[in-house]
C-alpha cells in the first residue's frame, strides 16, 4: 500500500454517497484519517463503521454561511492539524434557463460555490501550516456549455476559476490546489438521467445506458472510484508540482483545449 498518505487528515464534503463515499473510502485505504461531511447523519455513521482509519461525522448544511469554519474548527479540534481539503459536495438543477426561478440559481452556488470558498477560507491556515492541498471536485459543465445546464455550467466555471486563483495564492503560501471535472459518472443521479432518457426514448434502461453513452460521445460511464483514485493522487508527494491544474475525468468528452 501507498503509505504517503498515512496519518494524514482530509477532510471531504458530499462524503455520505457516490463520488464523495468513494473518495473517503479510498482516503482512507491508503491511512487517512477523516472528517467526513454532509447533510446525512445516518449514512455518515454507516461510512465511518465500515472504514479502516478514524474519523470524524459531521452532518452539517454547507449552504448556512457559519457552517464551512465550524466544520473546519471541528476537524482541527479532533485532529490538531488538516492536510486536505476536498470540495465535493453540490447537485445543481437542470432546466431550461427561460423557466429556472432565481432560488434555483442561488441554492446551486450557495452549496457548490460558497460552501466550497468557505471552506477554502476556514481551512487556508492549517494547510499552509502543513503544505496540504485542495482538490475541488468540479464537473466538465464548467469548460463546455449545453443549454439544459445553465446553473451548474455558471457554477462549476466559478469554481475553476477560484481554483486557479487559489492555486496563484498557493504558490507564495505553500497549499498546492487543483481540480477534477468528473464527466458521466455511475452515481444515482446519473441512474436518475439514464431513467428520464429511457422514458423519453422509450427504452429499457440498459439500452439507455448504451445510446446514452454512445450520445455523449464516450465508450462507458465512469466509476466513483476512478475519481477518487485521481483525488488521491493529487493529494500525495508524487503530484508535487501539480498546482492550479484542471483534470478533465471523462472518458474524452471533452474535446475543448
Amino acid at each position: 500500500m501507498d503509505e504517503t498518505l498515512k496519518g494524514k487528515v482530509a477532510v471531504v464534503t458530499g462524503a455520505s454517497r457516490g463520488i464523495g463515499k468513494a473518495i473517503a473510502e479510498t482516503l482512507a485505504e491508503r491511512g487517512m484519517r477523516l472528517v467526513l461531511a454532509a447533510r446525512s447523519r445516518d449514512l455518515l455513521e454507516k461510512l465511518a463503521a465500515a472504514l479502516p482509519t478514524e474519523s470524524l461525522v459531521y452532518a452539517v448544511d454547507l449552504r448556512d454561511g457559519n457552517a464551512p469554519a465550524e466544520l473546519i474548527a471541528a476537524a482541527n479540534a479532533r485532529f490538531g492539524q488538516l492536510d486536505l481539503l476536498v470540495n465535493n459536495a453540490g447537485a445543481t438543477k437542470r432546466g431550461d434557463f427561460l423557466t429556472l426561478p432565481d432560488a434555483d440559481w442561488a441554492d446551486g452556488f450557495a452549496l457548490k460555490f460558497f460552501g466550497a470558498m468557505r471552506c477554502c477560507r476556514a481551512a487556508w491556515p492549517l494547510l499552509v501550516n502543513s503544505r496540504g492541498c485542495i482538490v475541488n471536485i468540479v464537473g466538465i459543465g464548467g469548460r463546455t456549455g449545453d443549454a439544459e445546464f445553465s446553473i451548474g455550467g455558471s457554477v462549476n466555471s466559478a469554481l475553476l476559476n477560484l481554483t486557479k486563483v487559489l492555486a496563484d495564492r498557493g504558490i507564495r503560501d505553500g497549499v498546492r490546489v487543483n481540480a477534477i471535472n468528473p464527466g458521466l459518472i455511475a452515481t444515482d443521479r446519473l441512474q436518475l438521467r439514464i431513467k428520464n432518457f429511457a422514458q423519453k426514448h422509450n427504452l429499457d434502461e440498459s439500452q439507455a445506458r448504451q445510446e446514452l453513452a454512445q450520445e455523449m460521445g464516450i465508450a462507458r460511464f465512469g466509476m466513483p472510484e476512478e475519481i477518487a483514485r485521481v483525488v488521491a493522487f493529487l493529494a500525495s508527494p508524487e503530484s508535487g508540482y501539480i498546482q492550479g491544474a484542471i483534470w478533465d475525468v471523462d472518458g474524452g468528452q471533452t474535446h475543448t483545449l
